[in-house]
């Protein structure tokens, strides 16, 4: 049984007569840890897949994916368990914040989703694909997991002040960072560079990108809230391009077209952060009185701006300029074959006319639209919550 308790509010855990000058909860650094922990995994864990091959379970990276529901469903037990006073919903019996009980969901699907991708591979064989169920399953506990710390986070900073608020603030949009990551990289084998050319790219992005973004500034009122964000995201993805090769690793698994040596990192990030600008002075100057209205701008914005920057990078990742360890467009799982287009560094052939093009662009130009709409109700109801 899910309902909220009567009468009379009360604070969330963690957060009653807290000064505003105090320290930031605890538990709120363990899912800072347990999201931060989870990025590192999964983008290392990729990396595993395309130097490697999936050669056992117990990887580095799979503990790190995995620490992140230890950290999160540890925390989020402690606030139903031992935090009850400060409940607003009861489930089950059990009375704590609506965050804690979403990344306690969270940690549960992260958790199962461990034997059931080890059962999916001893049944099928190997992956090479991100789009797997039992990677569902886990995308779908990690981003719980996110999306509890969020309203954790935002129930302690819309309710103090000073520079615990600054604190808390910085907190919402590094997690807001790692909710448009995993937003945004569930569609990492459709936004290769071999893709940037398409329409269909265009539409993935102006569909995923600008509903964070938008909800980020928005719940934040930071002036550089989106930017931030997306700033964040690009240094760290850049940060692991170059980290990553440093390491020497070769395949385990066959068949092998490319020779490797060192761990392959993922592709150089996309340039979300230049739309990401553009939304932020758009919103500095535009009072979204109107939300629509606000949307109609905002979402162009992003797309046109984002299409200005990426179309001709895209340029320069298939030129020779490209392939050193800067941009890393020379790196290459070991299990794409020489006739690939990636290899060949040729833009795939994704829409089969003109019009099939023309028309998915309509498409992202009204997707990028509904998007930020859906961003500014986002954001709005984020910047309520109170507990």
């Amino acid at each position: 049984m899910i309902g909220h308790i009567p009468k009379r509010e009360v604070p969330i855990a963690g957060w009653a007569g807290v000064p505003a000058t105090a320290a930031i909860p605890w538990h709120i650094w363990c899912y800072v840890a347990a999201v931060a922990s989870a990025a590192i995994g999964v983008t290392w864990d990729i990396s595993w897949h395309m130097t490697i091959g999936r050669d056992t379970f117990w990887t580095p990276p799979h503990m790190f994916i995995y620490l992140c529901g230890v950290l999160g469903g540890g925390a989020s037990a402690y606030l139903i368990l031992i935090g009850g006073a400060g409940a607003t919903v009861r489930m089950w019996g059990f009375h704590g914040p609506l965050g804690a009980f979403l990344a306690a969901w969270g940690a549960v699907a992260m958790l199962s989703s461990a034997p059931y991708d080890d059962w999916w591979h001893n049944a099928y064989g190997l992956d090479t694909k991100i789009l797997s169920p039992p990677h569902m399953v886990l995308a779908l506990g990690l981003l719980s997991i996110r999306f509890g710390a969020l309203l954790l986070t935002l129930a302690g900073m819309n309710r103090a002040s000073g520079e615990l608020k600054r604190k808390l603030t910085r907190v919402f949009l590094f997690l807001g960072t790692m909710v448009l990551g995993i937003t945004v990289g569930t569609f990492q084998e459709l936004t290769l560079r071999n893709y940037m050319h398409s329409a269909r790219f265009y539409l993935i992005l102006a569909l995923a990108a600008p509903v964070v973004l938008v909800a980020v500034r928005e719940a934040s009122r930071h002036q550089w809230g989106a930017t931030i964000c997306a700033g964040i995201m690009f240094c760290f993805q850049l940060s692991l391009l170059w980290i990553l090769p440093l390491f020497s690793a070769e395949p385990k698994l066959g068949p092998v077209y490319q020779q490797v040596a060192h761990f392959i990192p993922q592709p150089f990030p996309l340039l979300i952060v230049a739309g990401a600008v553009a939304l932020d002075l758009l919103r500095s100057r535009f009072q979204p009185r109107r939300p629509w209205i606000y949307a109609a701008a905002a979402g162009p914005v992003f797309l046109v701006v984002f299409l200005a920057v990426q179309w001709p990078f895209a340029d320069f990742l298939m030129s020779p300029a490209s392939r050193n360890w800067v941009f890393g467009a020379h790196y290459n799982a070991y299990f794409i074959p020489p006739s690939h287009d990636l290899i060949r560094n040729a833009f795939s052939a994704v829409e089969t006319s003109s019009a099939q093009f023309w028309s998915r662009m309509a498409m992202a130009l009204l997707g990028a639209v509904v998007s930020a709409r859906l961003g500014l109700a986002w954001g709005r109801w984020m910047s309520r919550i109170r507990r």
